[in-house]
């Protein structure tokens, strides 16, 4: 797939990743106005209604950018759980169909029927995979581009290093690739294109902004700690991840002898499902490169300071060719 209208609208190839709860709005949008991908999980608008004025504010916020600036946004995407505990797929899938979201990103299953309702209005799919066998069966069934989910990243992660993980897919996929995996740094999203990706994959960094739906203590945990400070586990959601181990203490674990969950127990489709297990909200996710993130910093700057530091590595790069 030619890739080529997406990587001309952004100031730096970066995705922002939806990261749950944190991701509002507010902050999809500042991240489009600076110039990289912003988006944000269809399951953060609740009730399920809010999702309608959600995708009518983030639209309606990027046309009076793009009319009133020299400078052009980048283009939004939703995230979608298609797993099959999520009962709101269908009703958030009318709205993505109905707002023309530009790009959408599928996660926890690849959906044929998903991928063919972007398809029919002219959007881009790009599913989240922690391992060559499940990239296979995305683009099988249709998706436009992956996520490589590797070890190291926030949230949901894999564990295959994401140079293994990149070179096996490479192999025999061309199409466009975001890597995800502890990149916080210019110099992270630079060492991803130079493995083989087309796109750095940014969650972490993100939750330290003044725009980010994330309480106080929360960005400054992620300003504060590093990666000798984060657990993976499927204690939260079934699925394995990571998070820090703080914040499992203060929600009453004990970070280094946690018990295992049921994963037929996820629930993604109650509207209080996932308040009921502290995730996200008291349980918090990040990936291992918050070492980098020093100090909590408006959407634009993150983006400013992650620019000088690409561009400084380019030109390093060059330097000793």
């Amino acid at each position: 797939m030619d890739i080529s209208f997406l990587k001309k609208s952004l100031k730096i190839p970066v995705i922002g990743a939806p990261l749950f709860i944190i991701s509002n709005p507010d902050l999809v949008v500042e991240q489009c106005k600076a110039g990289v991908v912003g988006s944000f999980p269809a399951l953060n608008a609740r009730p399920k209604e809010q999702l309608d004025d959600w995708l009518y504010e983030i639209n309606e916020k990027i046309n009076n950018f793009n009319q009133s600036s020299s400078l052009k946004a980048a283009p939004f995407a939703i995230n979608q759980i298609v797993h099959k505990t999520n009962d709101r797929v269908e009703h958030d899938m009318e709205l993505t169909v109905k707002h023309k979201v530009p790009i959408v990103i599928t996660s926890l299953g690849a959906r044929k029927e998903v991928y063919d309702a972007v398809h029919s209005y002219g959007g881009i799919v790009f599913h989240d995979i922690i391992n060559n066998f499940f990239a296979r069966k995305a683009i099988e069934k249709g998706a436009d581009g992956l996520i490589a989910v590797a070890a190291g990243a926030g949230g949901h992660a894999g564990t295959i290093s994401p140079f293994a993980l990149i070179q096996e897919i490479r192999e025999w996929y061309n199409g466009p690739i975001a890597l995800s995996g502890s990149i916080s740094t210019g110099q992270g999203i630079l060492s991803a294109l130079a493995s083989g990706a087309d796109f750095g994959y940014i969650g972490s960094a993100f939750i330290a902004t003044k725009e980010a739906n994330a309480s106080i203590h929360y960005k400054d945990a992620i300003t504060k700690y590093n990666s000798d400070d984060i657990v993976y586990t499927d204690l939260v959601t079934g699925v394995k991840g990571n998070y820090l181990k703080p914040s499992l203490a203060a929600a009453g674990f004990d970070p280094d002898n946690l018990p295992k969950s049921d994963p037929t127990k996820m629930d993604f489709s109650s509207e209080d499902g996932m308040e009921k297990k502290k995730a996200w909200k008291d349980i918090w996710g990040c990936g291992q490169g918050i070492g980098s993130v020093k100090e909590v910093l408006s959407c634009s700057q993150l983006v400013d300071k992650l620019t000088d530091e690409y561009n400084q590595a380019k030109s390093r790069l060059k330097s000793i060719a």
